[in-house]
């Protein structure tokens, strides 16, 4: 049997040594996330600086880290990458199309270490020299193993240096015909700057010669032009005048959190205040700016001057490294899932204190219960927030599927994504990836065409999948489109037909018609490859998406595209819910799907001749007996509830004898024994024990849809 975790280590830390791999696990794979998406943007616009600095960042915390967990092998390869593309960053190195492709490849080697570390698995040995021999043919020189360093400041750094200026010109600066405020304009021009002028050696009004300069300035840089840039705004202004220049902060090398130094460091620091002055006013209470100033140690000035250059690298810092990182912390998966099971019992309690408090007719009773109740609810909706995700951090993933298929068959295409912000349950995230691929695979496949193809159809020389995510009410819609040629529904035709899914006469819509891919055994592939053609992958994302309670759709037009659109609920684990009663059984319906409930009276079953159809404020509404449905004996009482719902657009009534009211339901799996029963995707606990089972309503349609359609045949 393998060990979850693969180390040999014998010593006495051996306890903490696992406990640091077990608490890096879930990093480890988000580096090589973060690696390998910087590399494909890296790949669009090969002397992004951003993305080449982003890169190396992610190989030097893999190996920090991994150096801290004693993954040798995976340090002395992250080291010599490390070191090799190192010269990229400096510039003495482009970062080619065999560059990149060699990077990914090694990417792909650390991850393959990683598995072996953390599940066992296989890892070429053999790849990993190959690939750094491959870097050495590529980069002469690189392959030394001494540490990698940044390149100094003065030779046109690519990282982001933080420098603190003090230019004190010449007094007679005016006289040579030099404004020092243009100078400061020119350093405002090489990034972030920020200046506070020094005022205190301008004399009284009667004293002051308009010829001479009294004022000098301390300012902030932040820019990526390096020191000789700097030096070069200043380079007529030497002679006679006072120029110094300090690195404060450099992109991150010279940090351990967001906080900065104190003003009393920084003071004594830039030599305006001594040791023994501050140890002088450290006695009192008041702010150390005000007992520095009373004492007359510094003038207010060089206080300001102190407070922007610690505002200025605190910010800049905060927003290197983003707030939300310091804030937030790492939860394993199953203390989450334990914390939303409890949440969910607290919500079916709450809902039997609620039912007891009501039938008690005790007013203080009622008035704690509505507490809790408000407090559930709170808890509820705070809980299910801390399982959402952006969608994004999946969409990432396929921007590699893209780039390797497409060199694999010969194409160009672009991914493009919108909507990665789009929120979603954690759970339904990790459950939407395999689906998700199969669809971007077959419209790479069979969807975009050969570029000559194209080009011969007036298209674009590369075609484009466009990937994205929106909300929808209490669902999220998720859309993959293709610029490719699109479904002829005669080839469709033809292909249900053959496998027998139609009869040849059969009158189809183009919907219905294009919903038959999904069926198991269909392909129009003409050829069996890697990619298509063996008659799996559609069915088996019907069946992905439908045990997530969401529903798919394809529309599609030859010659420009195909549409495949998937709708899904936000959450599998709490839903607000309709309960509805039919005799003595009760049931629930997602409140997401119903717009409204009206009565249906005897009166109104006459009007419509025996036909299930309501006239709702003026349109007619076919409806579905639940009852019937679910053949419940009893009689119908004399005035039922239509509660009408929309799916796909199109609105559908079902007949219930109660309306009861809106319920948080806590949505129960009922086993392996009932996963087939046709409409019923769950059920939940009622406040007073009973059960209630949660209604599919988009399946109770279609299955009354294809019940009419064999009656009318």
């Amino acid at each position: 049997m393998t060990k979850d975790l693969n180390y040999n280590d014998d010593d006495s830390g051996e306890n903490m040594v696992h406990a640091l791999r077990v608490t890096f696990r879930e990093e480890a794979y988000e580096l090589v996330a973060e690696l390998e998406s910087a590399l494909l943007e890296l790949e669009k616009d090969p002397d992004n600086m951003e993305q080449i600095g982003r890169a190396f960042r992610a190989m030097h915390t893999i190996k920090g880290s991994g150096g801290t967990c004693e993954f040798r092998e995976l340090v002395a390869f992250t080291h010599e990458l490390e070191t090799i593309f190192d010269r990229v960053r400096s510039g003495k190195v482009k970062a080619t199309h065999e560059i990149i492709n060699l990077t990914l490849r090694a990417c792909d080697q650390i991850k393959s270490l990683f598995d072996r570390y953390y599940q066992g698995g296989s890892c070429d040995e053999a790849k990993t020299a190959s690939i750094l021999a491959s870097f050495r043919a590529l980069a002469p020189g690189a392959g030394t193993r001494g540490k990698a360093t940044p390149a100094s400041a003065g030779e046109g750094t690519t990282q982001h240096v933080t420098y603190r200026i003090r230019f004190r010109p010449s007094a007679e600066v005016f006289v040579r015909g030099t404004d020092p405020i243009n100078l400061l304009n020119e350093l405002r021009e090489l990034g972030m700057c920020e200046a506070v002028a020094q005022t205190d050696d301008v004399p009284y009004l009667e004293d002051i010669d308009p010829r001479r300069c009294y004022t000098h300035w301390d300012m902030i840089l932040t820019t990526s032009r390096g020191v000789d840039a700097i030096q070069d705004v200043f380079i007529f202004l030497r002679d006679g005048s006072e120029l110094n220049v300090d690195i404060i902060d450099e992109d991150g090398r010279l940090e351990d959190e967001k906080s900065y130094k104190r003003l009393a460091e920084i003071l004594v620091e830039r030599g305006d205040l001594t040791t023994d002055e501050l140890q002088g006013v450290l006695k009192s209470k008041k702010l150390i700016g005000e007992l520095l100033v009373e004492a007359g140690a510094v003038t207010p000035g060089h206080v300001e001057s102190a407070l922007v250059e610690q505002r200025h690298v605190r910010d800049l810092r905060a927003q290197r490294q983003g707030d939300d990182a310091t804030s937030s912390i790492r939860v394993s998966t199953d203390k989450l899932d334990n914390l939303v099971n409890l949440v969910g019992e607290l919500v079916t309690v709450q809902a039997r204190l609620s039912q007891t408090a009501l039938a008690a007719g005790i007013p203080s009773l009622h008035s704690i219960a509505e507490e809790v109740e408000r407090l559930t609810a709170s808890l509820r909706d705070n809980t299910m927030n801390i399982r959402m995700l952006p969608i994004g951090t999946m969409f990432s993933k396929f921007k590699r599927l893209v780039r390797d298929l497409s060199s694999e068959l010969d194409k160009e295409i672009e991914l493009k994504t919108d909507g990665a912000e789009t929120e979603l349950d954690k759970t339904v995230i990790e459950r939407l990836g395999d689906p998700l691929l199969h669809l971007i695979r077959n419209s790479i496949d069979h969807g975009i065409e050969q570029p000559k193809d194209r080009v011969a159809d007036g298209k674009p020389l590369s075609g484009t999948v466009h990937l994205s995510a929106k909300h929808s009410g209490a669902h999220v819609l998720v859309q993959i489109r293709d610029d490719g040629k699109g479904l002829d529904p005669a080839v469709v035709r033809a292909k249900a037909v053959e496998k027998g899914l139609i009869s040849a006469d059969a009158k189809l819509t183009e919907k219905e018609l294009f919903s038959l891919i999904f069926a198991p055994g269909f392909s129009t592939a003409k050829k069996v490859t890697g990619l298509s053609g063996r008659g799996v992958g559609m069915d088996v994302v019907k069946r992905a998406i439908d045990s997530l309670r969401g529903s798919i759709e394809l529309s599609s037009q030859k010659g420009s595209g195909t549409t495949i659109t998937l709708k899904l609920p936000l959450t599998l684990a709490i839903i607000e819910g309709l309960l509805v009663k039919i005799g003595a059984e009760s049931f629930i319906m997602p409140l997401s799907l119903v717009e409204e409930c009206v009565e249906l009276t005897h009166k109104d079953i006459q009007t419509a001749n025996g036909r299930d159809l309501a006239h709702v404020r003026g349109k007619l509404v076919p409806f579905i007996r639940l009852r019937e449905q679910f053949m419940i004996d009893g009689e119908r009482p004399s005035i039922e509830q239509i509660v009408i719902v929309s799916i796909d657009e199109q609105r559908t009534g079902f007949v219930v004898d109660r309306v009861i009211g809106g319920h948080q339901t806590v949505i129960k799996n009922l086993g392996s024994v009932y996963k087939d029963l046709g409409g019923i995707s769950g059920a939940t606990i009622l406040g007073d024990g009973a059960m209630a089972l949660i209604l599919d309503l988009p399946r109770l349609t279609a299955m009354a849809e294809r019940e009419e359609a064999g009656k009318n045949c």
